[in-house]
């Protein structure tokens, strides 16, 4: 039971990152950094607390997938966190979320793994439920809604290579993995930001540093915490059936504090397209497995 109310409050918590990320006046290369500078400075000093030890033998020998997967969650956020800033956090969410379909149509190209039938059914379940929120953002001529929505494809594409990646680390704990990816990105992201938007962290508004501090601490370090600490002991199907709590919530900040509104047909494919990815994930048809 413990182990469940961890995960589900891991869960809340990721729900929230859109509305605190809205909160923060730096762009969104910037606030990536920033959340995993403070997110791996957290789960060190717990990690330690913890009377843990890195094991750099470990990291070496999963080096270059370590640099790759770094980059990758570098990518996740900063598309994400701008997905935010051009539409609705309920369509971000819905974007980001099609990250599990890319993981299934890449499986057999770089894990070698078949693609069964209720693969395949839950893929064009999911394609539909995304043209018809797709559909509706045109219908409506809402550009930036539009753009918001592609930020959130591209960071679920991210996030699937991410996960993808993760699959070839060998033998390291979780919290340690993520201590490791979480410094390796802030590492990359350094001179990306200094490149792009410059370094305004010094001068940034003072009404945005509660944000930070809870964008990093909060979301990230606390929320992996909890996510790692609740996971260990939950079997594959309760861990996929409880990550849906993390975009209805998200759905629910929309609708219910920001007072975002999504038409009837965007709540289709949403629907559509989050009932499509947790179908994947469990043997719920038997005549769908093969």
């Amino acid at each position: 039971m413990k182990s469940k109310f961890q995960f589900i409050l891991s869960m809340i918590i990721f729900g929230t990152i859109g509305l605190i990320v809205r909160k923060i006046d730096l762009a969104s290369s910037e606030r990536a950094l920033l959340s995993s500078f403070i997110g791996c400075l957290f789960l060190t000093v717990l990690f330690f607390m913890m009377k843990k030890k890195i094991s750099w033998h470990l990291v070496m020998a999963n080096a270059s997938i370590l640099l790759f997967s770094s980059i990758a969650l570098g990518g996740n956020w900063i598309f994400l966190y701008q997905s935010y800033d051009h539409t609705t956090i309920a369509n971000a969410t819905l974007g980001y979320y099609f990250a599990p379909v890319f993981v299934m149509l890449l499986s057999p190209i770089i894990l070698k793994e078949q693609l069964s039938l209720k693969k395949v059914v839950c893929i064009i379940v999911a394609i539909m439920g995304l043209l018809l929120i797709v559909g509706e953002g045109l219908s409506a001529s809402k550009t930036d809604d539009l753009l918001g929505l592609f930020y959130g494809l591209i960071a679920a594409a991210f996030y699937a290579t991410l996960l993808l990646l993760n699959k070839f680390i060998k033998e390291m704990e979780k919290l340690e993995l993520t201590i490791i990816q979480l410094g390796t990105t802030a590492i990359f992201l350094m001179p990306y930001v200094f490149l792009t938007s410059g370094f305004r962290l010094f001068s940034v508004a003072s009404s945005s540093i509660p944000f930070i501090l809870i964008l990093g601490i909060f979301n990230t370090g606390i929320g992996f915490w909890l996510f790692f600490a609740g996971m260990e002991k939950l079997k594959g199907q309760s861990i996929a059936m409880l990550s849906y709590v993390d975009p209805f919530v998200a759905i629910l900040v929309s609708a219910l504090i920001l007072q975002e509104q999504m038409t009837v047909l965007q709540m289709l494919g949403g629907t559509l397209l989050l009932a499509s990815t947790f179908v994947s994930e469990i043997k719920l048809l038997k005549f769908l497995k093969h």
